[in-house]
């Protein structure tokens, strides 16, 4: 691969392959010093356009386990302040030599617009634009889903996909870029996937998602679903009136303690419920569900940073005919990496 822009780009293959590098990874976080030298001598830029916590910390963690050097940029305090393009920046990171950019960014396209432009030789990491995708976190929340399903079945995690699995995405999907990512990732794996949410929070076309729409939080959870993903209420981006009240929301879409309970009740012991955080507490997720044996959201802030060493290190590292045959993350089904991430020929 080149870039890391949209899971819609990926093949299976270049998904699994991504998901086994990244439980590699995850056994290097299990070390007494947690570290490769991977990535020494190279250097990744976050640059960060929005505000972000665990993204921008998740990649540093990746970057510095990798050995890489890191330069993290953020909009703030910065020459884009002053008016500076996305040209201009991108071409002073240029100059500085960065082999990796990871940049979140407001606008929709920037990510994939800095990797067709030109102005960078370097590989472009998209870890959110705008509304539309956040690869990273649909592979981290892939990866803890394939954990939680092997554990289940009784398989391992690495090589296996998510045929079989009924993922419950809920909230606010019109300005939800993970929902977007996870529909198109999921699907790929082959998991089945539904939406709920309210009408007037689902984007204009959604009926052509490879997902099945509910209009009704309680009816959807009448699937059975295996993972109940809850999205965060993105205020910030409404500028308009999408419900009623947040009590309105909270009452019809929000997963409180009797729809955990629900769960129980429903005797689906090994549901779980997901977030990708921040989250609002008492709106789209009661405390009891955040907190409960259920939650996966601590395991997918610890998975990220597995899933992201893995993206960088096989992004700077990989073998380089996996470029020539999949620039936009297909590759030919035969090819095997040409090392591990320790260095070894497989």
């Amino acid at each position: 691969m080149k870039h890391l822009l949209s899971t819609q780009d990926l093949s299976a293959r270049s998904a699994l392959r991504l998901l086994d590098t990244a439980e590699e990874m995850a056994a290097v976080g299990e070390r007494e010093i947690k570290k490769l030298p991977a990535l020494r001598g190279r250097t990744v830029v976050n640059l960060f356009f929005e505000d972000s916590t665990r993204t921008r910390i998740s990649f540093e963690a990746a970057a510095k386990r990798l050995s890489a050097d890191v330069i993290n940029f953020a909009a703030k305090g910065s020459s884009v302040s002053k008016g500076e393009s996305l040209k201009d920046t991108a071409q002073t990171l240029e100059a500085m030599s960065a082999d990796a950019v990871v940049i979140r960014h407001p606008a929709s396209g920037a990510p994939a617009r800095l990797a067709a432009s030109g102005w960078i030789d370097a590989a472009v990491v998209n870890a959110g634009d705008g509304t539309h995708e956040h690869p990273t976190q649909a592979l981290l929340d892939a990866f803890t889903l394939r954990r939680h399903w092997a554990r289940i079945t009784g398989t391992p995690s690495a090589g296996t996909t998510l045929a079989g699995m009924k993922v419950l995405i809920v909230g606010d999907v019109l300005h939800s870029r993970v929902a977007r990512s996870n529909v198109w990732l999921l699907t790929t794996l082959g998991a089945e996937v539904l939406l709920a949410g309210p009408p007037t929070l689902l984007p204009v076309g959604v009926g052509s998602w490879p997902c099945r729409v509910f209009y009704n939080l309680d009816d959807a959870l009448a699937e059975r679903p295996d993972a109940v993903m809850m999205l965060r209420l993105q205020a910030e981006r409404m500028n308009a009136a999408f419900f009623p009240s947040t009590r309105e929301y909270s009452r019809r879409w929000g997963f409180d303690d009797g729809r955990l309970a629900l769960l129980d009740t429903m005797g689906l012991d090994d549901t779980v419920i997901m977030h990708p955080g921040p989250m609002n507490r008492g709106l789209e997720i009661s405390s009891a569900a955040a907190d409960s044996p259920r939650s996966t959201v601590l395991a997918q802030v610890r998975n990220g940073v597995s899933v992201r060493m893995a993206a960088l290190y096989l992004l700077l590292s990989g073998d380089p005919q996996d470029d020539d045959d999949a620039v936009d993350g297909r590759a030919d089904q035969d090819d095997p990496p040409a090392t591990t991430p320790e260095g070894r020929t497989p």
